[in-house]
C-alpha cells in the first residue's frame, strides 16, 4: 500500500484531486478497507469495480484480498492506462484494467472475454445513483454475489428507487451500514444488495440507458 501511494503521487495525470500520499491514506486506502468487514468480502475470489477511475477500491482491495482476482472496469482509456501503472509500480499482480463500458461487460460471458455472472463482488465508489448501479452490477454478479456502493449522506428518495430496481434485477436490499472510515469523515454508508434470482435476460440494456432511463 505504501508503493501505492508512492506511485500515486508520482503520477503527472493521477485523474484524482487527491494524489498527497498524506491525504490519499484516508481519502482512498481507509475509504476503500472500509467494506472488509462485509459479508461476502473477504472471502470473494473475483471482484469487479465499476467506473474504477484512479484504481479505487479496486487496488486497494486487491492488495487487502491476495487470492482475489480483480478486474477494475474503466471506459476511458486514460484512467484504465493510469490504472495498469499504478498496479505494476505496486506490484499488484491480481488485479488488471479492463477498458470497457460496464454494460458491454455484463452482456459478455466469460468464454466470450466478458464478465457476464462472473463475480462474486462487485463495487462502485461514487458513480452513480442506486438505481444505475444496480442495473450495472445485477448482469455482472453470480448467484448471492453482492454489490458494495460507496454513497455519502442518505437519501429516502433515492434509496427506494434502488430497492425497486433491485427487485426487478434479481437483487435486493440486504444492509446499510454506516462506516467512519478516518478520522473527519462523515456521511459515508455502505450499500450492500444480494443477487438472489437471476438477472433478465434483457439486462443490461444498451450503453447509456440505465442513466438515461432509470429504472423505476
Amino acid at each position: 500500500m505504501e508503493r501505492l501511494l508512492r506511485a500515486l503521487a508520482a503520477e503527472p495525470d493521477p485523474h484524482t484531486s487527491v494524489s498527497d500520499p498524506a491525504a490519499a491514506l484516508d481519502v482512498h486506502l481507509a475509504d476503500s478497507l472500509s467494506a472488509i468487514g462485509l459479508s461476502g468480502v473477504a472471502g470473494a475470489r473475483r471482484v469487479a469495480d465499476l467506473g474504477a477511475g484512479a484504481g479505487f477500491p479496486g487496488l486497494v482491495l486487491a492488495i487487502a484480498l491476495p487470492r482475489a482476482r480483480v478486474d477494475l472496469i474503466e471506459s476511458a482509456g486514460r484512467k484504465a492506462a493510469l490504472i495498469e501503472r499504478l498496479a505494476r509500480e505496486a506490484e499488484i499482480e491480481n488485479a488488471r484494467a479492463v477498458t470497457a463500458r460496464a454494460e458491454d461487460w455484463g452482456a459478455r460471458p466469460p468464454a466470450l472475454g466478458g464478465g457476464a455472472e462472473a463475480y462474486d463482488v462487485v463495487t462502485a465508489r461514487a458513480l452513480a445513483p442506486l438505481p444505475v448501479l444496480c442495473e450495472y452490477a445485477a448482469p455482472l454478479l453470480r448467484r448471492h454475489g453482492r454489490l458494495v456502493a460507496w454513497k455519502g449522506r442518505r437519501a429516502a428518495d433515492e434509496e427506494e428507487a434502488g430497492a425497486r430496481a433491485a427487485e426487478r434485477l434479481g437483487l435486493a436490499l440486504e444492509a446499510v451500514v454506516a462506516v467512519t472510515p478516518f478520522e473527519g469523515s462523515r456521511d459515508r454508508h455502505l450499500h450492500v444488495f444480494r443477487k438472489l434470482a437471476p438477472t433478465p435476460e434483457r439486462f443490461p440494456r444498451r450503453p447509456g440507458m440505465a442513466r438515461k432511463r432509470p429504472l423505476e
